[in-house]
């Protein structure tokens, strides 16, 4: 997997899987733009963990469409080209249906579509725009097992990651023609900073137990598939969604 002389556009890359997914792909020779959306310090410490170069960091949130455009101009603009999309960003925020008002629920699900589904699909058109000028690219979206089991507890977030799953499906069938290849990972847990606390909680070996492994998921195993999927000899893959938990749900 040689990413040489290719950029890549990670979304939400200063922490957990996003960051994983950044180092992997600069130990496989790509320059990286990591995004960002408040956490700048995070981001840099991120910068410097990543091999080769050159690299950059880049601002906006992922809810505002002029911010979407802005980063994805700025990074066309230093790097010349976006040979990869990662979108990565997201947000889970529990919203059950006994504890909320009316209003609670309504911003619970416009906060997470807006981030989790419209967001990617905002990013995924502008880069898909470029990469058809440029003759393709590559597009990965990091969904959930949640899509499919369900999320009693936040079904904004099933619901939005489900969305996720048709986006990409979606345009791995529109975009085909144009040399751009769309596919999916769908992680359920994974060790990561905002599990941390759950996974230390009296719940955290019930979460392990749902894995016959024992055990969640790494970031870097998650890396591990979505740079697989980036990488040369994987277009006929287009418009798969691959489970990364560990046979912790499995579908047919």
């Amino acid at each position: 997997m040689d990413f040489k002389d290719q950029t890549v556009l990670v979304t939400g890359a200063s922490r957990g899987i996003g960051r994983a997914i950044a180092v992997q792909f600069a130990e496989q020779g790509a320059s990286l733009a990591i995004h960002y959306n408040r956490n700048r310090g995070a981001a840099e410490e991120c910068l410097s963990q990543l091999k080769g170069g050159p690299h950059m960091i880049v601002q906006a949130d992922v809810s505002v469409a002029e911010e979407i455009k802005s980063m994805v101009e700025t990074v066309i603009k230093k790097m010349d080209r976006i040979h990869v999309l990662v979108n990565n960003a997201g947000i889970f925020r529990e919203h059950p249906v006994p504890s909320l008002n009316y209003e609670e629920w309504q911003d619970a699900w416009r906060r997470t579509i807006d981030i989790n589904l419209i967001g990617s699909a905002n990013a995924a058109f502008l880069v898909a725009r470029h990469m058809i000028e440029k003759g393709g690219g590559k597009i990965v979206n990091v969904t959930s097992r949640g899509a499919f089991r369900g999320e009693p507890d936040a079904p904004a977030y099933g619901a939005s990651k489900a969305g996720q799953n048709a986006l990409s499906q979606s345009l791995a069938k529109a975009l085909a023609p144009h040399n751009i290849y769309v596919c999916a990972v769908a992680p359920g847990w994974v060790k990561t900073d905002m599990a941390e606390e759950a996974l230390a909680s009296s719940e955290g070996d019930a979460i392990r137990n749902q894995s016959p492994m024992g055990r969640v998921a790494t970031p870097k195993e998650v890396a591990k598939a979505v740079v697989f999927l980036s990488s040369e000899g994987t277009d006929y893959l287009t418009g798969c969604i691959v489970d990364i938990n560990g046979a912790s749900y499995l579908r047919t």
